[in-house]
């Protein structure tokens, strides 16, 4: 029997690169939208409605994947979004939606499928976060405190859930060439802004790095390799080497030599 894999966010981007890998061998591939009847009908897999941010959504989506399918053996949280904005300037609204899709959303839906993997003794739970996670970047700190939480919320699964043989894996990718920057919420560059100057430049630079970011078919092929492993890593790394390095750097220099690297590379 193929075997079942369950991608949110899986409508453009990483996700969709990752679902049309798994399709290509041969798993029965679904992936979630908000809006999945904007797509047509050649889409190569199944799109489901879901908005991980609300339960009822979650249940309805589950529920119906079930009634298609005997099992699922593989969730794939990828569904996310962007925000940027000096923290001071940035909306407590707006940083309550980026938790509450980035972390809460992942939580929720991984909530909803651990009774159908429990039954079945066994899964794989891959949770995508981000190299930003590893660091406090500037003008992206929001994003990168999501990040780290669901980085650290997925250590704490993995140890609870050993024991029904379901394996929990972060997956950190770096900068990819997606639609990602279209829909990431910008607080406003404001003209009497003490940090107008520095947010703008560095603004320009983050839709650069992603416009010139790798193939996000590195994604699938490392997605690929986990769910076909049954005692993966706890968390792996993709992307542009120097992004991966990054984290390295920040492991062995001084905290202030790190800053400083930092600050040089957004020419702050």
């Amino acid at each position: 029997m193929k075997k079942v894999v369950l991608i949110t966010g899986g409508s453009s981007g990483i996700g969709k690169a990752i679902g049309e890998y798994l399709h290509e061998k041969n798993y029965k591939v679904y992936g979630t939208s908000r809006n999945p009847d904007r797509f047509t009908v050649d889409f190569p897999f199944p799109l489901l409605q879901l908005d991980v941010t609300d339960a009822q959504s979650i249940k309805a989506c589950v529920a119906l994947l079930l009634e298609k399918e005997a099992s699922l053996d593989v969730l794939i949280n990828n569904a996310g979004v962007g925000i940027t904005g000096p923290l001071e300037e940035t909306p407590t609204e707006e940083m309550h939606k980026a938790f509450a899709t980035n972390l809460f959303g992942p939580i929720q839906i991984t909530n909803a499928v651990l009774p159908t993997m429990r039954k079945q003794q066994g899964g794989h739970i891959i949770n995508i976060t981000s190299i930003a996670g590893y660091m406090g970047l500037p003008y992206r700190g929001v994003y990168s405190a999501t990040k780290a939480a669901l980085e650290i919320t997925t250590e704490a699964y993995r140890i609870e859930l050993m024991q029904f043989g379901i394996q929990m894996v972060n997956v950190a990718p770096g900068d990819f060439a997606t639609n990602i920057a279209v829909g990431r919420y910008h607080a406003p560059i404001r003209e009497n802004s003490p940090y107008s100057k520095a947010y703008g430049a560095t603004l320009k630079m983050m839709d650069t790095d992603v416009d010139s970011g790798n193939n996000p078919i590195q994604m699938a092929e490392a997605v690929y390799q986990i769910i076909n492993n049954k005692t993966p890593n706890v968390r792996y790394k993709v992307g542009a080497f120097l992004q991966k390095f990054s984290i390295v750097l920040k492991k062995v220099l001084p905290s202030k030599m790190y800053e400083k690297i930092l600050m040089n590379h957004y020419k702050l």
